[in-house]
């Protein structure tokens, strides 16, 4: 895929397949690249898609200028749909960040979106509820209580070169290792790049952007059709967090809980995940 840049929101990406064909935009999460989707893209333009795999923004080579909060981020994205696929609606696919950035812009132009695929982080309204239920999440969670701390988390995670990276990995998805290169160009990203990744965690906290969220995804359920992907031993979001989500999504839903599998499930299980994606995008 070749490498471009928006002027007009400063987020570059990874581009490939067709110009007419239909696009699918892919999100990636923290601490992530866009290549994280490179076995995903590929199979989709093999498929007939045309393919766009952002560095979000505060990841360079993007602009590293916020806002960071979620319907900001959306609004972004929402935008470079409109510079790539002005005349048709965009099929989106985000994991963790990816995932949230996903669920504002549903709420915001659900027009705009021909299907969504959410990996890894579930309806945000259901996670609220459920962190009480399973309060271990909170646990799980603990590293943005750390994020909230500017001068020593960004010491934290830029020590010992990204350690905090490798163990972070290490804990959300037990037993898998990416490919070789693939946490070298995650963190040579973090390097060129900090402290903005941080900065989206401390843009959840202020109670007015978490009650400006929660008023948009509160609009009612979404009617846009949605896959939801989930490993079952992801220890960064439980797989229980995302119990009785289904009530938020209107339209077509479907969910599926890959069993021996963490948080990187689109690494770790390529072959089924991006099986499941591209069969939900035909049938959309």
């Amino acid at each position: 895929m070749d490498e471009h840049r928006s002027n007009t929101t400063g987020i570059a990406y990874l581009l490939g397949g067709d110009a007419g064909a239909p696009l699918v935009m892919c999100l990636h999460g923290f601490p992530d690249g866009p290549r994280t989707w490179s076995s995903l893209a590929e199979l989709l333009q093999g498929c007939g898609y045309r393919t766009a795999a952002p560095w979000l923004p505060g990841y360079a080579p993007s602009s590293l200028e916020g806002p960071f909060d979620a319907i900001s981020l959306a609004r972004r994205f929402l935008a470079l749909a409109d510079e790539l696929a002005p005349e048709a609606p965009v099929h989106f696919v985000g994991h963790d960040w990816g995932a949230v950035i996903t669920q504002a812009l549903l709420s915001q132009e659900p027009s705009r979106v021909r299907s969504a695929t959410i990996l890894a982080i579930p309806h945000l309204l259901a996670f609220e509820r459920n962190l009480r239920r399973f309060p271990k999440q909170l646990v799980r969670s603990a590293y943005m209580a750390l994020f909230q701390v500017p001068g020593l988390s960004n010491q934290v995670v830029r020590q010992r070169n990204f350690r905090f990276v490798d163990k972070l990995w290490a804990r959300w998805s037990p037993g898998f290792a990416p490919r070789p290169g693939h946490l070298l160009d995650v963190k040579q990203c973090l390097r060129r790049s900090m402290p903005a990744p941080l900065l989206y965690y401390r843009r959840l906290f202020p109670p007015k952007n978490n009650d400006a969220l929660r008023s948009l995804l509160e609009r009612g359920p979404t009617e846009v059709p949605t896959l939801y992907l989930h490993g079952e031993r992801d220890g960064c979001v439980g797989p229980e967090i995302a119990s009785g989500q289904e009530e938020f999504f209107n339209g077509e839903y479907a969910s599926h809980f890959l069993k021996n599998c963490g948080h990187f499930l689109h690494l770790e299980r390529p072959e089924e995940v991006n099986s499941r994606i591209s069969a939900w995008l035909q049938a959309h």
